[in-house]
């Protein structure tokens, strides 16, 4: 395994789901002030803050909320990949000479799927007027070709949805913490074919945030640091079939999920087989299902044993979204990467109690988002 340079000393988490009048900005500073706490590091000792927000466009502006000390404060946006790309960038800071930085992703969506004006992308008019530019029905038609390329079945999606409102309960912080079965999940109605109600995430409020710092002084402030192994972002190549593709290329193009999971892996010196805990984008049952394959857990096809088996459970040997996910915890886009890094960091110190992975050493995350954009960290003890 590659020789660690950062490491996350500090992470904190305001629940994901509906808070009435509480501002983006507002939940945000709650999860730097706890994340600060967990590294027994003071605001007045952070160097550098980066943050996201899909709805917020200043997210930088929590500084005014946690104290105005004069430091750096930045912002960027990578769509639902957002969360790992400003961990990334407060990586980054501490190796241009920073010794403790903040990562913080915050949002708060109105109810409803997204959607929008898809001249913004750079998309045609029609394809939003056929329903193409509205995630739901993108997602729909993504899986319906994967399970008749590859003999997948209803039943498998229904699986992955009850494993993670399963894993949710044992989750304080989730946001649907009602346990499905398989049943009840068939019985609701399609939104998009194959995808069922029950088979989607729902966009929602809240934020996460880490605590970063040089890797040789990490022991200053804990003692259990988690060492940031791998961080990869990349973006869609021409002809890969993608939220913003408005049409199937004849080339079969990789999805950009398979050259950030194979650069990452790369990059930490390790192969699939060294994980122990996974975070994968489930922005529907049948994302963490391809997700699956395309990160190197398992081939195209295999999935429908492995969820029968169970082997993607807590207690299987492939745990995935072990706190339930987009699916039980919703996805405020700018934090949703962050609680990606929360889960494994607490995974990886045995703090998850009904939900924790025995002797979890790696922990793996990935996400995906617009226009094609995908993110694979890798973190270990």
């Amino acid at each position: 395994m590659s020789t660690p340079d950062i490491a996350i000393i500090g992470v904190g988490l305001h629940p994901f789901g509906r808070h009435g009048g509480k501002s983006a900005l507002e939940m945000g500073e709650d999860a730097v002030i706890e994340a600060l706490s967990d590294a027994g590091v003071a605001w007045g000792d952070v160097q550098e803050l980066w943050a996201s927000s899909m709805e917020v466009k200043n997210p930088e502006a929590i500084t005014g909320l946690l104290g105005m000390t004069g430091i750096p404060a930045r912002s960027t946006f990578t769509g639902c990949a957002s969360g790992a790309t400003v961990l990334a960038q407060a990586a980054n800071a501490i190796r241009l000479g920073q010794d403790i930085t903040v990562a913080v992703g915050l949002d708060k969506h109105p109810r409803g799927a997204f959607a929008g004006d898809p001249s913004v992308s750079g998309l045609p008019l029609w394809y939003g007027q056929a329903g193409l530019f509205l995630t739901t029905h993108f997602f729909g038609m993504k899986i319906n070709r994967y399970m008749h390329d590859h003999g997948i079945t209803e039943e498998a999606l229904a699986r992955v949805s009850a494993k993670n409102f399963r894993n949710g309960s044992l989750n304080d912080k989730a946001w649907r913490r009602t346990p499905m079965s398989e049943e009840e999940i068939l019985a609701s109605q399609y939104l998009n074919y194959p995808l069922r109600q029950y088979m989607y995430c729902g966009p929602d409020e809240g934020a996460a945030a880490a605590v970063l710092c040089r890797a040789d002084i990490a022991h200053r402030y804990t003692d259990t640091p988690i060492y940031l192994r791998s961080s990869q972002l990349v973006s869609r190549r021409d002809g890969a079939l993608e939220l913003m593709s408005p049409s199937l290329s004849l080339d079969d193009t990789p999805s950009p999920t398979i050259f950030a999971s194979q650069q990452a892996y790369e990059e930490a010196g390790i192969s699939p087989e060294d994980v122990d805990v996974i975070q994968l984008q489930d922005t529907d049952a049948g994302s963490e299902l391809i997700h699956m394959a395309e990160n190197g857990f398992c081939a195209d096809g295999e999935q429908e044993q492995l969820l029968a088996e169970g082997a993607t459970d807590i207690g299987g040997r492939l745990p995935v979204n072990t706190d339930g996910g987009l699916m039980a915890n919703g996805e405020p886009v700018g934090a949703s990467g962050l609680r990606q890094v929360y889960e494994l960091a607490n995974q990886l110190r045995g703090r998850c109690g009904d939900r924790q992975v025995a002797d979890a050493k790696v922990g793996y995350a990935q996400l995906y988002g617009m226009p094609g954009t995908a993110a694979v960290t890798i973190l270990s003890t």
